[in-house]
């Protein structure tokens, strides 16, 4: 079973960065309730779960990443200068799930 982000990390995200609930929630393109729902982690009594996709989007904020426009991510800092090297093995990508 993989971790997910649970409602005491969510909180410990948004609070790291310093902000407030309406801050994360414009910056992740929701509504505050959404927010608020999150981080009580229920919704009516009914448990609510955060989304990787949601997860992910916190990452990329949490690394300063504001807007991706889908063009491929540099992998190593050989990419990042434009050097030519081998390219890497998929198999020895750590898996963050």
């Amino acid at each position: 079973m993989s971790s997910t982000m649970d409602s005491d990390a969510f909180r410990q995200w948004r609070r790291s960065l310093g902000w407030k609930q309406k801050d994360a929630a414009d910056r992740l393109g929701l509504k505050k309730r959404v927010i608020q729902y999150y981080e009580k982690g229920d919704r009516d009594g009914k448990r609510v779960e955060i989304p990787r996709s949601v997860e992910l989007a916190c990452l990329a904020l949490s690394l300063g990443v504001r807007r991706y426009d889908g063009r491929p991510v540099p992998r190593s800092a050989a990419d990042i200068l434009g050097r030519a090297g081998p390219a890497a093995d998929p198999s020895t990508i750590a898996a963050l799930d």
